[in-house]
């Protein structure tokens, strides 16, 4: 299996969990959706979880969206974990960025790119 075969699995795999997690609340919340789901479940699985990981793709990018507007570093420094995973700076801001947020962000960031560096890696080892 190829390091874009399984990051693609896991990625699809990540959007299902979000988009079942939407799916779980939105039955939490209205008992006929509950009903709905429960009886999909029993009869079309595959079709749910395309759904799910649809509307899980949404979630993902919306929380992107979130994330890129809250956190903007004003472009790409030496020191800077975006840059070191290749990612295009974000778009500026639309509200001002508090520092804590920003450096919390950033050492987040920075352990996320070493965490994919080393799967990478290890993926590229026992290939």
């Amino acid at each position: 299996m190829s390091t874009d075969n399984l990051v693609q699995t896991i990625q699809k795999g990540f959007r299902t969990t979000l988009g079942a997690i939407n799916a779980i609340a939105d039955a939490i919340q209205d008992p006929v959706k509950r009903e709905e789901t429960l009886k999909r479940l029993q009869t079309d699985f595959d079709q749910l979880t395309a759904e799910w990981a649809a509307k899980g793709e949404v979630t993902e990018k919306e929380a992107r969206a979130f994330v890129d507007s809250i956190f903007h570093l004003g472009g790409q420094s030496p020191t800077n974990p975006m840059s070191e995973t290749g990612m295009p700076a974000p778009p500026p801001p639309e509200h001002p960025v508090v520092p804590e947020i920003e450096r919390d962000l950033q050492e987040l960031t920075a352990q996320l790119a070493a965490m994919r560096l080393a799967l990478t890696e290890k993926m590229r080892s026992t290939s």
